[in-house]
């Protein structure tokens, strides 16, 4: 049976994870993709004020993806919050396992072995003018780790580093995997990925979104790369 707590989701991740338990947040951020759902800012700047106008039972933030201050705002005006902490593939089961239970829902979760080294070195960017990229303790590198994929300047101890130019025509660089998000890479971006390095476009939502979809999204991006490298024999 679905909960029915009034809930405001502050996560994309978790909006969708919630939608897929049966139950409806009262409101969301407008990163989202929710449009019947109503919004109450984004995940970086929420209106706390109208949040608080909702009379929430219960607002689920993350604290890789929401502001500490944003937190501490809502925890000031005696508002539940529940706190996640997803930043690997390892907290996924344990984090959704966590809410499930707060929720009063039931959470199964299983996830394909890992797969050995692919000895591919992938550029990953998030972000142009300037570069940026994942960084090792961030959940997209565990998805690719996991993958077998080598995620290249992710040694900085930046969860996002900048990459200089002269850093993508010294490293040798075996594919560019550009996501959707949070930089909308797509076709019209070819030509310039293409002067770095062989192109393959990856939906950011697979790479970045957790919880109920992780499942499938590591399965998804798991038969791309290997459509890719059997094209590519």
């Amino acid at each position: 049976m679905a909960s029915t707590l009034r809930v405001v989701s502050l996560v994309p991740s978790v909006t969708e994870t919630l939608l897929s338990w049966g139950i409806e947040p009262i409101a969301c951020t407008r990163f989202c993709e929710q449009p019947s759902i109503n919004h109450v800012g984004g995940t970086k700047d929420p209106d706390v004020d109208a949040i608080e106008e909702l009379k929430p039972d219960l607002v689920i933030v993350d604290r890789e993806e929401n502001r500490l201050e944003d937190y501490h705002a809502l925890r000031s005006r005696d508002i539940n919050v529940e706190s996640l902490h997803v930043a690997s593939l390892n907290d996924v089961d344990s984090e959704m396992r966590r809410l499930a239970v707060r929720l009063g829902v039931e959470w199964s979760y299983a996830l394909s072995p890992q797969r050995a080294r692919r000895g591919i070195r992938a550029f990953v960017p998030i972000w142009r003018r300037p570069w940026m990229t994942i960084g090792a303790g961030t959940y997209g590198a565990s998805v690719l780790g996991h993958l077998g994929i080598d995620v290249l300047f992710a040694d900085s101890e930046d969860a996002y580093p900048t990459v200089e130019e002269h850093q993508l025509v010294e490293t040798e660089i075996d594919v560019v995997l550009a996501p959707s998000e949070p930089y909308p890479f797509g076709e019209r971006h070819l030509d310039l990925l293409n002067s770095i390095a062989p192109v393959m476009l990856v939906d950011g939502q697979d790479l970045f979104w957790w919880g109920s979809r992780t499942s499938a999204a590591v399965d998804r991006l798991d038969e791309r790369l290997q459509s890719s490298i059997d094209g590519g024999r």
